[in-house]
């Protein structure tokens, strides 16, 4: 495909602040992903477990991980990648994303990090990350996405 018949949404020159910063934040998913399945940079790499809060594995020795949760974060960010390909789709997954952190934050908050309820499993550095990520994504989706809201209006 020569770059003058190029779809204007996949052009590298073309892309939108709000696309860069998804694409930005779903590479740093995707990369925590695979992390999360690598021995040493997850420590107590084996006691992790498909689910549940007895996994034992601490992502950069911190954070609390599964083979699920390491799962979630590769599919969110494909999830990212493929939103990002328009500016709309961008901003939705910034923001929308956001909300789902901020829900999790919530979650994380609210359950007894020891019982079943703590599937993903959860840990305070877990709940404070996810905060984080949360009013960033938020952030940037909003902030960087004023023109393509503007322009759908």
């Amino acid at each position: 495909m020569t770059e003058s018949n190029r779809p204007a949404a996949t052009s590298r020159a073309t892309r939108t602040p709000v696309q860069i910063a998804a694409l930005a934040v779903s590479a740093v998913f995707v990369v925590v992903g695979v992390l999360g399945f690598i021995p040493g940079i997850t420590t107590n790499y084996d006691q992790l477990s498909l689910a549940g809060h007895d996994s034992g594995a601490l992502l950069l020795g911190v954070f609390a991980v599964s083979a699920l949760h390491n799962l979630v974060h590769l599919a969110f960010g494909v999830l990212g990648f493929a939103l990002a390909r328009t500016a709309a789709g961008a901003r939705n997954f910034l923001i929308w994303g956001g909300v789902v952190y901020a829900v999790l934050w919530l979650y994380g908050l609210l359950i007894d990090h020891g019982s079943d309820a703590n599937f993903v499993p959860l840990n305070n550095a877990d709940n404070w990350l996810h905060l984080v990520l949360a009013v960033g994504m938020i952030a940037l989706g909003l902030g960087l996405g004023r023109r393509v809201a503007a322009r759908t209006a």
